[in-house]
């Protein structure tokens, strides 16, 4: 069963009226506490990394300026609002990112519920509510640990910039991102396929506003799955932002809480047949009530044995098998598809 990591210190990074707010949280472990996943399934508390492990994605002197500015709870950027409590918080965050990727050496399906998110967050730059890179240090805690070559799955609706910077060059970390498109940050075209050893281990899928459940599995059926068994990868870890879905106001998607479900049950199959691991890492996902249905969704997902069948040509948006066909041209240089 899928273990969940949480802290409730994670409530105490205030943003006060901002829309990534300690609420999201809260929502869903109450809604998962209604549900008595808990009866069984203790809380796994994390402990703050340490800032050696923040280090090995950001800059020392960006670090000590997160720390500052949490001090004088100064916003480190227009979207990006932190409290006196935020750096703790932050740590915290890297922590549970960090104590999945441990709860699952042995096989297994982790996610961690933290507040703030991570994959906007560049080695020395804050961006879009996020402090440090969660997951990328996650990452680079997985390599350290005996799983080196790791897939990174991200499918938040905004593309996650600080992710892939941080292993543009890599070739042991293959970045796959669907995310909306135009949309914040303004990245992620498919032409950024990654530089030096690390071209073609970075894959994005720029998808137009409107596109639901049944094209998002297309995708993920197309592209995803056929990259994923080539790679062959010792820990999958996703970057899971839930602002894809139809009720979320910060973005246009048309997903629903069950098709974040059959996203999740995809990955399962790629873990499934390699390497037995995922750990899952909390990004975005705005309305409360959505955000939490569709976490809830993407756990019985994982602990349920389910079948996602590529859909029917006649369910999927032309513009979004146009785009999928795009992708496959630039990045079947170095994958088949």
């Amino acid at each position: 069963m899928t273990s969940i990591i949480y802290h409730p210190d994670y409530l105490k990074h205030n943003t006060g009226a901002h829309p990534e707010t300690a609420a999201r949280v809260t929502a869903i472990m109450d809604y998962l506490d209604a549900r008595g996943y808990f009866d069984e399934h203790p809380i796994i508390t994390p402990e703050p990394a340490t800032i050696q492990l923040v280090e090995t994605i950001h800059v020392p002197d960006y670090i000590n300026k997160v720390e500052a500015h949490c001090r004088a709870e100064m916003p480190l950027d227009p979207d990006t609002i932190v409290c006196k409590d935020s750096f703790n918080a932050a740590l915290l965050a890297v922590g549970g990112a960090v104590q999945a990727v441990r709860e699952i050496k042995d096989g297994g399906t982790a996610f961690a519920l933290v507040h703030p998110p991570g994959h906007h967050a560049e080695p020395n730059r804050a961006m879009g509510f996020c402090l440090f890179n969660n997951i990328a240090i996650a990452a680079q805690y997985a390599q350290s640990h005996g799983m080196p070559r790791v897939l990174i799955v991200d499918w938040d609706v905004h593309h996650g910039n600080g992710t892939q910077n941080a292993f543009y060059s890599d070739p042991s970390m293959l970045y796959f991102s669907t995310h909306q498109y135009p949309h914040y940050p303004g990245t992620g075209w498919l032409d950024e396929v990654g530089e030096g050893d690390g071209v073609g281990y970075n894959i994005n899928v720029p998808l137009p506003a409107g596109a639901n459940d049944s094209d998002y599995v297309y995708v993920f059926k197309k592209l995803l799955v056929p990259v994923a068994f080539q790679f062959k990868p010792d820990i999958i870890l996703v970057s899971a932002g839930q602002d894809g879905h139809v009720n979320d106001p910060l973005a246009g998607m048309e997903l629903t809480s069950a098709g974040f479900g059959k996203l999740a049950s995809i990955v399962k199959g790629i873990a499934e047949s390699t390497c037995g691991r995922v750990a899952l890492v909390l990004e975005g996902g705005y309305n409360l009530e959505a955000l939490a249905e569709s976490v809830y969704e993407i756990i019985k997902a994982f602990d349920e044995e389910r079948d996602v069948l590529i859909p029917k040509d006649s369910d999927v948006s032309e513009a979004v098998k146009e785009r999928v066909e795009e992708v496959m041209g630039v990045q079947g240089n170095w994958w088949d598809f």
